[in-house]
């Protein structure tokens, strides 16, 4: 096997244009296609992180939610490499997004920020 990249990471949210105006305007991820899907009354939002990543952001009527946990079993949490982790701080929150305290990572010195999305996903900048 040749793992190259992680391809894409999906999310199914719970309220698509709340969602969407979130991935798009506030974290300025570019669209690369968007597909309603009628049979499932569902829309499927690929969206591009830098060159080599996507976003595949789903909406499914009644879809149940997913407890969220720091410690919980299974995906923790997206993180997002960004240049500066106080600019980009700055920036969600001057967008109205509740940011927590900068941190620093022990094992690499690096500082880190955690973030929610709309649905209470964990979401971390991680400066490099």
């Amino acid at each position: 096997m040749n793992l190259k990249h992680i391809h894409h990471v999906a999310i199914i949210c719970s309220d698509y244009q709340k969602s969407k105006h979130f991935y798009t305007e506030i974290l300025k991820l570019s669209i690369i296609q968007e597909t309603y899907r009628e049979e499932r009354d569902s829309y499927k939002l690929d969206l591009a992180v830098g060159e080599l990543n996507q976003i595949e952001l789903f909406s499914f009527p009644n879809s149940p939610k997913r407890l969220s946990y720091p410690e919980a079993q299974g995906l923790r949490h997206l993180a997002f490499s960004v240049p500066n982790v106080e600019e980009a701080k700055a920036e969600l929150e001057s967008n109205g997004v509740s940011v927590e305290p900068i941190r620093l990572d022990e094992t690499t010195g690096r500082r880190f920020t955690f973030f929610p999305d709309p649905d209470g996903l964990p979401i971390e900048l991680y400066e490099q």
